[in-house]
């Protein structure tokens, strides 16, 4: 029996046993042997057992994700079966008399550096393709198990160092009860792809994956951030009384979901969902969303070995906004860079990407890309209530030249006889401090502020979200984030306009009262939060913490903030 410490990412319990994602060991040795066929048989099993398992994954990836995101596996099953690829292999085995691990080695290897070489776009792309696909026809030669999130069928508890959006993508949770992890915090994207699919998580437990073998139980504790490797049989019994504790306070919240969100003194806020594609919207409305106040369409570019076209983001976005209504939709546009890369793109290694080139910076750049996504924007926006936002905007230039942009966009469809969104507000993303001081002169030329606290807040300490040796300057409540918070509101509403938040502070229970003083609109967060903060809500009086607002913003550390929610607003 182990307890280890994390940071509960994902509200919930998960008992089950320990199911080890990770590369296996593919180290091998390059040998001469006596039977070529036996050989050249041994590559046809492990490519036959390779395209079994991708033929299943892209269908449960079509079934839980749709087409666009099941291509990905498309491309991977023909290069499985390219003679120009097969066919080198064979002859390799044959003419130096080598094992099939050497000789699918060595001819991928030969065929990944000449495609990444080219000038071609396309062949750029079937690199990366062939370099997945082989590593998985490698690890079935050499007898090592490849992990596969899509194929897991029966109930684990998933162990990783981490886990990139497209692993978490994959999760059943018919099958995975919950996850954990060696690194990462509540505001990486596997944490908030947790949320988005209510699966139980903690991360940032440091060494999960040195303390926890194959197949033995474990207790995730979501709520308290507590992960148990091999419990005693009263920890079980214990956690599964709090299980169903937990379940009937889910029960409680979900006579919630048709209400609106009114403060004990009457005073209504908007609690927003934040999702990544539209299969996410079924939960913001079984959860009682009144509207999207983020959509993150790099989700659309993820996964793939080429950009997205028109058509296909039209699709997306227009499912996305007849989903919903005449509930608004903020649509965030492409936000590549940081943690989130396109190996297709391309695009040079920086020594701090989230300093670097990325979201807004690409896009008026790559503006053949920008213009693609706006055009789908517009197109799609006849069909609901459509909010677009940049992304990283850092100068006023940038959000003028974004915006022209979009309007030459509309001009051109207007002039093809293309039906557009008539009427739609542009707004940005406050997530560099630069801005927030600026909030005032935004607020003249933009339609709304949406605050993005992830990143403003690591921006603003100079402290890497993803760091742990500085995640104790992560600091949500820290009176320096709730000025810059505060001065962007009061910038927005001198203006008349409206500001809401889509970082993960949004559903805090922490940041919620606060967030109620200063005036924040919009409340935006993961689906499975939007009940518990509804809830929440209804027993703050807004003007009470309005009350405290000038007390707060003249505190000195984020423990005096803490200290004084906790009690002002009865929270334990």
């Amino acid at each position: 029996m182990t307890h280890l410490q994390g940071i509960a990412a994902s509200s919930g319990i998960a008992i089950a046993k320990a199911y080890r994602l990770e590369v296996p060991d593919l180290s091998y040795s390059k040998n001469k042997v006596d039977d070529p066929d036996k050989e050249i048989k041994r590559l046809h099993e492990a490519l036959d057992v390779s395209k079994s398992e991708l033929e299943k994954i892209k269908e449960h990836t079509k079934k839980s994700l749709g087409d666009e995101h099941a291509e990905i596996f498309s491309a991977h099953l023909l290069v499985l079966s390219d003679p120009e690829l097969i066919q080198p292999m064979e002859d390799n085995i044959k003419s130096d008399n080598v094992n099939a691990e050497a000789a699918l080695d060595e001819t991928a290897n030969m065929f990944i550096d000449m495609f990444k070489n080219m000038d071609n776009e396309y062949m750029k792309e079937r690199a990366a393709d062939i370099q997945d696909v082989t590593k998985r026809v490698l690890a079935h030669l050499l007898g090592a198990e490849f992990p596969d999130p899509a194929l897991i069928n029966e109930q684990v508890v998933i162990v990783a160092e981490d886990l990139t959006p497209s692993d978490t993508a994959q999760l059943n949770k018919e099958f995975v009860q919950g996850f954990t992890t060696d690194i990462g915090g509540r505001t990486s994207h596997s944490a908030i792809m947790a949320r988005s699919l209510e699966i139980p998580a903690v991360v940032g437990t440091k060494d999960i994956t040195k303390q926890a073998e194959k197949d033995v139980m474990i207790i995730v504790d979501g709520l308290g951030g507590n992960v148990i490797i091999d419990p005693t049989d009263e920890e079980i019994e214990s956690y599964k009384q709090k299980r169903a504790e937990f379940e009937e306070k889910k029960q409680e919240w979900a006579k919630l979901k048709d209400e609106s969100t009114v403060s004990s003194d009457g005073e209504h806020v908007e609690l927003a969902a934040n999702i990544g594609t539209p299969d996410d919207v079924a939960g913001v409305l079984e959860n009682g969303g009144e509207g999207i106040g983020l959509y993150r369409t790099e989700f659309l570019y993820m996964g793939k070995n080429q950009l997205p076209t028109e058509e296909e983001q039209f699709d997306a976005y227009s499912s996305v906004l007849k989903q919903m209504g005449d509930k608004p939709v903020v649509v965030r546009t492409l936000d590549i860079g940081g943690d989130k890369e396109l190996d297709y793109l391309d695009l040079p290694d920086e020594m701090n990407p989230f300093l670097g080139f990325r979201a807004i910076r690409l896009c008026l750049e790559r503006d053949d890309i920008f213009r693609t996504q706006l055009r789908a924007l517009l197109r799609a926006g006849v069909y609901g209530n459509l909010k677009i936002m940049f992304p990283m905007i850092a100068t006023l230039e940038e959000f003028r030249q974004a915006k022209a942009i979009l309007t030459e966009e509309k001009e051109k469809l207007i002039n093809e006889g293309t039906d557009v969104a008539d009427q739609f507000e542009v707004g940005i993303m406050v997530e560099i401090p630069a801005t927030a001081v600026l909030a005032k002169q935004f607020a003249k030329e933009v339609d709304f502020f949406s605050i993005g606290t992830n990143d403003l807040i690591q921006y603003t300490m100079a402290a890497d979200r993803m760091n742990e040796r500085v995640s104790y300057l992560y600091q949500p409540y820290s009176p320096a984030i709730l000025n810059l918070v505060s001065n962007v509101i009061e910038a927005a509403h001198a203006e008349g306009k409206w500001a809401g938040m889509c970082g993960e502070m949004a559903g805090d229970e922490i940041a919620i009262p606060i967030l109620l003083g200063l005036g924040l609109d919009e409340f935006s967060m993961s689906a499975s939060s939007i009940l518990p903060a509804r809830t929440q809500l209804l027993e703050l009086s807004k003007e009470e913490m309005k009350s405290y607002k000038e007390e707060l913003l003249s505190m000195g550390t984020s423990e005096d903030v803490v200290a004084f929610v906790k009690e002002k607003a009865n929270l334990a």
